[in-house]
């Protein structure tokens, strides 16, 4: 009778520190894209996109640019633009090489992890623009800043050419970055747009409306199609375009904007909470939830904070403001929400997503912060526009009898 694992090895005798492999660089990324970007189908394809998009939003989140355009080029890559500041081209003491090659060449590398400069990003795990490098078949960074030009090429996450440095003849800033994906890694037919022109379109009209001081362009130089963004509403005209095809149950837009300081932590931490909301004459709801200008489409600590404060608010309204009648009116979350359209966005220094690929927020801070500006607010406003609080607790009662 043989004893446990004989005949089962396959070589596992010759396990040693020799089996050992150790990845270096951006290696990793290629061997196993999908940890971070999801998979190597569409949806990744189009998420090497909006990393990079993503670090030109943050430039304008921090206040240094307020233009960004996508082009779509006819050989099928992509390049993202801005007016920002530019990645920075001086020297790398630690790697002795210019900082935009230590961004596109290692993990986790980036201006974004001491808060310094940017406070907020949704860019955070430094990992964007260098797996994008990574995935790329071939990838080209253009910087203008300091009075100079900068161009560089890198292939599958090497560096391809030495740096090109031109003296400005006027003043300009910016990044630039064209890329093609990998067709080792990905599966696409190169005869056939490679990018869905709609499908990125739809993320900038949503990060337009998030980033309301930024103008956003799409363009494809094929097919001569544009799309220009800008709302200057932000959150307002979010919502506003959420219900356009329904009849709104009250006319204005409920809008609550304000900080909560998280004393939790050694350092006080100051979240910006921004939420606009309508109820309509239906019966769906539609709340959408953003960190950072990233869509959380699993929700999150944010999303359930704002249902708590919803339900506990409108109850709160009833007890004091309904009367005697609706004394006994108790409304639990899914009355309160019937109708409803909402854009919750939250801004923090350090979130925490459930992935790379960003879908759920795993923040305990952002459940109170939601809450209770989200509690403050509503109820100042149900208190001085009685008639639109009315017509919201009406609703939810109506939608507590039909269940």
């Amino acid at each position: 009778m043989s004893q446990k694992g004989e005949g089962t090895d396959k070589g596992g005798s010759n396990y040693s520190a020799k089996s050992i492999k150790v990845l270096k660089g951006l290696d990793g990324v290629r061997k196993r894209p999908a940890m971070y970007i999801g998979d190597t189908g569409e949806k990744g394809l189009h998420h090497l996109v909006m990393e990079v998009l993503d670090n030109s939003v943050d430039e304008a989140i921090a206040g240094y640019a307020d233009s960004i355009k996508v082009t779509f080029y006819e050989d099928g890559s992509v390049e993202v633009r801005d007016n920002g500041r530019g990645i920075p081209i001086d020297n790398h003491t630690e790697y002795n090489k210019p900082a935009v090659e230590v961004i596109m060449g290692h993990l986790h590398s980036g201006g974004k992890f001491d808060n310094k400069s940017y406070k907020i990003s949704g860019g955070l795990h430094g990992v964007g623009l260098s797996v994008v490098n990574a995935l790329a078949g071939w990838l080209e960074v253009e910087i203008y800043r300091d009075g100079k030009s900068y161009k560089q090429r890198f292939s599958r996450g090497k560096t391809a050419s030495d740096p090109e440095t031109h003296e400005l003849e006027e003043h300009k800033t910016g990044t630039k970055i064209r890329f093609y994906p990998d067709d080792n890694i990905f599966s696409f037919d190169p005869e056939k747009p490679i990018f869905e022109f709609s499908r990125i379109a739809s993320r900038i009209r949503e990060l337009a409306f998030l980033t309301p001081q930024a103008r956003f362009e799409i363009f494809d130089r094929k097919t001569e199609e544009r799309e220009i963004f800008h709302y200057e509403g932000g959150l307002k005209e979010f919502v506003e375009f959420l219900n356009k095809e329904k009849k709104p149950l009250h006319s204005e837009i409920i809008h609550i904007k304000d900080k909560f300081i998280n004393k939790e932590k050694k350092k006080k931490e100051v979240i910006k909470v921004e939420i606009a909301l309508q109820y309509n004459q239906g019966y769906q709801t539609n709340v959408l939830t953003y960190c950072n200008t990233i869509n959380t489409i699993e929700g999150g600590t944010h999303l359930t904070g704002f249902k708590s404060s919803l339900t506990r608010t409108l109850n709160s309204y009833i007890t004091e403001y309904m009367g005697k009648k609706y004394k006994k009116v108790n409304l639990s979350g899914g009355d309160t929400r019937e109708g409803l359209s909402a854009v919750i966005s939250i801004q923090l220094p350090d979130p925490q997503f459930e992935s790379q690929t960003k879908i759920k927020l795993g923040n305990a801070e952002a459940r109170p912060a939601v809450s209770q500006v989200l509690s403050d607010g509503l109820m100042k406003y149900l208190e001085n526009h009685p008639s639109e609080g009315k017509a919201i607790i009406k609703k939810s009662i109506d939608a507590k009898k039909a269940r």
